[in-house]
């Protein structure tokens, strides 16, 4: 069995992963993560018996329990650069064996959901709707440098969108990946679509400040992208890298994000903590609820 170097697998001195400095069995099997570290230390309050807080650069942790389930909340920071990061220490706590550093025989599957803030494409979508991904579409270039990228793509959506938006070459290929069926079961009562996840806040999402970007018609044409009855709904920076990663390593892998900004009719709501701290109940309940209590709560 292939031993993994140091310089690959990297352990902190005190036994931890070396970014998110947890330890393996710190990790619960239901990951809730979020942006902002800030929100890792409010929605604590939710848990009971926490077991940890950690904090790591932008990488704020706690585990403990909701309705007696193990649940860690896990900040990411922003953009799917960090992701990379996070779903493969994620999945390194999970999977591999930190005294051999081996793969371990038996593989363990993580529930993981994005619960973030997201701009809405569509007019229709009101600020305070709650939109989980059904697909995740990236146009940042991450999944692109893993082997089986294909395997789970869907690669005929891909292919219509890049003829859909004459996207430029000079761009990083796009990436259309389904997101966990099980946990979007849970999220049935949700507006659910195609999320684009960007690489920048403002070119990226169509945003002009004093840089103009490369095309005046962006909003225009991924407002009007439809595929199999599915239309483009939402921007937000990480749910491509936690569907593609979740898919490639075993995971079952979602996003579902709360609208606070309306692209179409150009409105922001900027007091959306307390809305917020709602919706992660909901999103905390729904990931670490059986099946049999998911349905009395609908």
């Amino acid at each position: 069995m292939k031993t993994i170097e140091p310089s690959e697998l990297v352990i902190n001195s005190d036994g931890s992963i070396f970014h998110l400095h947890l330890h393996p069995e710190q990790l619960a099997d239901n990951v809730l993560l979020v942006g902002d570290p800030d929100r890792v230390l409010l929605l604590k309050r939710m848990l009971s018996n926490v077991e940890f807080v950690s904090q790591s650069r932008e990488f704020v942790s706690a585990t403990g329990c909701y309705r007696d389930k193990r649940v860690t909340l896990l900040s990411t920071g922003i953009g799917t650069d960090n992701i990379d990061i996070v779903l493969n220490e994620l999945d390194a706590l999970a999977n591999i064996d930190f005294q051999t550093r081996t793969v371990k025989e038996q593989h363990r599957s993580l529930r993981i959901l994005r619960l973030g803030t997201s701009g809405a494409i569509q007019p229709d979508i009101e600020t305070g709707s709650l939109v989980f991904s059904k697909y995740s579409a990236g146009i940042d270039g991450l999944l692109n440098w893993y082997a089986g990228r294909d395997s789970v793509c869907d690669t005929a959506m891909e292919q219509a969108f890049v003829e859909h938006m004459n996207w430029p070459r000079t761009l990083a290929r796009p990436y259309f990946v389904l997101n966990s069926q099980e946990i979007a079961d849970d999220f049935g009562d949700a507006v659910q679509g195609i999320t684009l996840s960007a690489p920048g806040f403002y070119g990226p999402q169509g945003r002009e400040l004093r840089l103009k970007i490369i095309d005046p018609d962006y909003l225009e044409k991924l407002k009007l992208f439809s595929y199999n009855g599915l239309r483009i709904t939402n921007f937000e920076m990480e749910g491509s890298a936690i569907a593609g990663l979740s898919r490639l390593l075993g995971h079952q892998g979602a996003t579902v994000c709360m609208i606070i900004a309306q692209r179409s009719q150009k409105g922001m709501n900027v007091d959306y903590k307390t809305l917020m701290f709602r919706q992660a109940e909901v999103a905390i309940e729904r990931l670490a609820m059986e099946e049999s209590a998911i349905e009395k709560l609908r």
